[in-house]
């Protein structure tokens, strides 16, 4: 097959959106992700060096692919990464750039980052309360986010969205407050059902708080949302305006509502997995072709060979689900 030829699974999916996990380390723990010590972390040595994830994503690109999403771990634990971002732009067909953060370092990173070219930036922010800051990410810093989000604001991304974990028994209190906050702020804000990705094992479907259930709390206290045609069918979120004009919401509901069907996302792991769904059991390991001297061509067939095995969905509404072995730090958002 032509290496230029669309990412197209076996249910005609066609992929063009790649998150790079750039690290598996990260500067807090929160539960949902990672353990609260005694973190195992890949060895530097086994990590993707800039010029290997540029060089994957310049065969990506050239299959279509035109949307990149570092992540990690938390991506800006990772040093000098304006200059990834740099190269990243410059390769052909690569249109969008964007990343998730935790926000803590984003107030001394903001300006490099925007002027290295990254467009949009999603931050985490689960709670305003810091009691529930500290619950849920098991360290302090709350306040340092809250100081990222203001300079991602000023320094003037084309989009910056906050990403909202929701736990039940947990977080039933800051949804409203979140919601003010975005609305104030003019912020974009999407609640993010809780998924079975921690790395201690112990999810539970009885902690998932549904994105229909975060819809009517806010319903009860801004008045109604108002259903927003989607631009892209292939975004996890779906989109709702405020009915008196004032912001938007978004909720991706893997759990209560899967959205499999429109999937267009492919992962590479820091160590240089490839993956084709958040929730596989199975990885491609690229890494090995990057560093025995593969040619472009082979990366591209196993790129393809990845994206052909993807399964109809993820599963986690069956009865026989298994989650995947590794949880979401070493994954990659």
């Amino acid at each position: 097959m032509n290496d230029d030829a669309p990412l197209v699974d076996a249910l005609g999916r066609v992929h063009t959106n790649m998150r790079i996990s750039v690290t598996d380390r990260c500067n807090i723990r929160c539960f949902y992700c990672m353990p609260a010590e005694n973190v195992q972390f890949k060895p530097r040595s086994e990590i993707l060096d800039f010029e290997e994830f540029v060089r994957l994503a310049r065969v990506v690109a050239r299959m279509g692919v035109t949307k990149l999403r570092l992540t990690g771990g938390e991506p800006l634990v990772r040093s000098d990464l304006p200059r990834l971002v740099k190269q990243l732009r410059e390769i052909e067909g690569i249109q969008d750039i964007a990343l998730t953060t935790n926000g803590l370092l984003l107030a001394e990173q903001a300006a490099a980052l925007k002027a290295a070219g990254l467009q949009r930036v999603n931050i985490s922010l689960d709670g305003l309360q810091a009691e529930t800051f500290r619950k849920i990410a098991r360290r302090d810093g709350l306040d340092r986010v809250l100081a990222g989000i203001a300079e991602a604001r000023r320094v003037g991304f084309e989009k910056v969205r906050l990403n909202a974990v929701a736990i039940r028994g947990i977080t039933e209190g800051e949804i409203a407050p979140l919601g003010a906050f975005a609305r104030e702020q003019g912020l974009e804000l999407r609640f993010i059902e809780f998924m079975p990705l921690d790395a201690d094992g112990n999810w539970d479907n009885s902690q998932v708080l549904t994105g229909e259930t975060i819809r009517r709390e806010l319903e009860d206290v801004f008045g109604k949302l108002v259903a927003v045609k989607r631009t892209d069918p292939s975004q996890p979120a779906v989109d709702f305006a405020f009915a008196d004009g004032v912001g938007r919401i978004g909720f991706i509901n893997p759990v209560s509502a899967p959205f499999c069907g429109s999937c267009n996302r492919l992962r590479v792991t820091a160590e240089g997995q490839i993956r084709n769904c958040l929730f596989s059991g199975e990885e491609w390991d690229i890494r090995q072709l990057l560093r025995s001297g593969a040619d472009d061509h082979a990366l591209a067939e196993m790129v393809r060979e990845c994206v052909a095995a993807k399964k109809p969905g993820h599963g986690i509404d069956s009865d026989d689900f298994v989650p995947p072995q590794r949880p979401m730090y070493q994954i990659g958002g």
